[in-house]
């Protein structure tokens, strides 16, 4: 009988007080899987050692005399990309965590921590560790079988629908529609992606019931090197097999995901699956702007009343001058007979169709997002989880429409492009 060899997290210890040193590696002693393999008292010290016993992690404290942590890590990041680094300070404060980062720290410790705090931090960025064969892009979608008959197998490469689920004002429902609409998408087609697109105040996890144990900023230091393995172990799986990539923790790391970090996760994402339903915030910044360029389609959500009416009929003139009226469907959310404003008066104000509708039940959507278990499941006979699903078959109907014809997404995918500054200068 052959004996199984575990496999243990090898850890560097770099900080400049002897004292620290002994407490964290006293803290890792009696962990099976994690064995400190070494102790550097300096940033140069620190660099020398991971270059010679490239360990699985490197804990860097970031003030230290000779050379600071953040610049110690980034050297270490670019000779020895294959190492994760977790940066301790006892400092917290935004721009350390920032700069931390953006140096390829995967984590940040506030001084002092525990031994929960510090295991756990390890292990969760040693699972973030990336593969050592990265996927070729032609090879990240697998090749499917036919979902019906007479529908012919795909070969090759098919790149799947991004679809933003937008608001020009906030309290519409965006991220309820995003939520409902790719679970139900989810129940029919193989491979659906969830992405919480509002960075600062997301709700997806929220309304999933799910604990952000890895979020989108995990991605930030590896994006240069991104590839499906990668991607894969940052998603987390909801029950019903769709996948979710949420936003950061913080408000504080959002400014982390640049408008180039989320054009580059899409673009993966949308090798990966058939539907990316993204869920944006409600204001305009890049992110926001690179997330509506990209999309094949985008979902503009609002409510039947004056102010909201409004802002849509300005935002719809934005897109029509940067001609993507043509992929915006209008979804009016929460409506009721007793608004008094019907669709025909929304659709003569705002000279747009309206593409689809969702009733107002406030208790059942509310009872909803308090259990974290979203209408289509929790209450599926309710008329909001039917519109809900109609909407989904009416996105579909959309996409077969649209699967004949030729698609160039070569200026969309292409970072810095003008309609950026464009819908920018519109808005202000």
């Amino acid at each position: 009988m052959i004996e199984q060899v575990e496999t243990k997290i090898h850890v560097l210890i770099v900080d400049d007080i002897p004292e620290t040193r002994e407490n964290v590696r006293k803290l890792l002693y009696f962990e099976k899987d994690i064995e400190v393999v070494g102790a550097a008292a300096s940033g140069h010290e620190g660099i020398e050692m991971a270059r010679d016993l490239r360990p699985d992690i490197v804990l860097m404290d970031i003030n230290m005399p000779d050379i600071d942590g953040i610049s110690a890590t980034e050297s270490i990041s670019q000779s020895v990309p294959e190492v994760q680094i977790i940066m301790m300070s006892v400092q917290g404060e935004t721009d350390y965590l920032r700069r931390s980062m953006l140096a390829g720290a995967r984590e940040f410790l506030v001084k002092p921590f525990s031994a929960d705090e510090l295991t756990a931090s390890i292990r969760r960025v040693h699972q973030l560790k990336p593969k050592a064969a990265p996927v070729q892009p032609e090879l990240l979608r697998p090749q499917r079988v036919p979902s019906r008959p007479g529908q012919e197998a795909e070969i090759g490469v098919r790149e799947g629908e991004i679809v933003a689920v937008y608001s020009p004002k906030g309290g519409t429902g965006c991220s309820t529609i995003a939520t409902n609409l790719a679970l139900a998408l989810k129940e029919k087609e193989e491979r659906v992606v969830l992405v919480d697109g509002d960075l600062q105040f997301g709700d997806v996890a929220v309304l999933l019931n799910l604990q952000a144990s890895r979020t989108i900023s995990d991605l930030v230091p590896a994006i240069d090197t991104l590839d499906a393995d990668l991607m894969s172990d940052v998603l987390l799986a909801h029950p019903s097999g769709m996948k979710t990539l949420l936003a950061p923790p913080r408000p504080d790391v959002a400014e982390m995901v640049t408008a180039d970090i989320m054009r580059e996760i899409l673009k993966n994402l949308m090798l990966l699956n058939d539907y990316t339903i993204v869920d944006t915030a409600s204001y305009l910044d890049d992110v926001v702007l690179t997330i509506l360029e990209i999309s094949d389609w985008i979902l503009l959500v609002m409510t039947p009343d004056i102010p909201t009416i409004k802002s849509v009929r300005l935002f719809l003139e934005a897109l029509d001058a940067l001609d993507y009226i043509a992929k915006t469907r209008l979804i009016v959310n929460k409506t009721s007979r007793k608004d008094g404003i019907t669709e025909k008066d929304i659709a003569s104000h705002i000279k747009h169709s309206v593409w689809a509708t969702v009733p107002r039940d406030n208790g059942t959507v509310t009872a909803a997002a308090n259990q974290g278990i979203p209408v289509v499941i929790s209450s599926h006979k309710s008329a909001v989880a039917k519109n809900l699903t109609q909407v989904a078959e009416l996105l579909r109907a959309e996409t077969a429409k649209e699967a004949e014809r030729p698609r160039d997404r070569a200026a969309k995918l292409a970072a810095g492009t003008a309609s950026e500054k464009l819908l920018g200068r519109i808005f202000g």
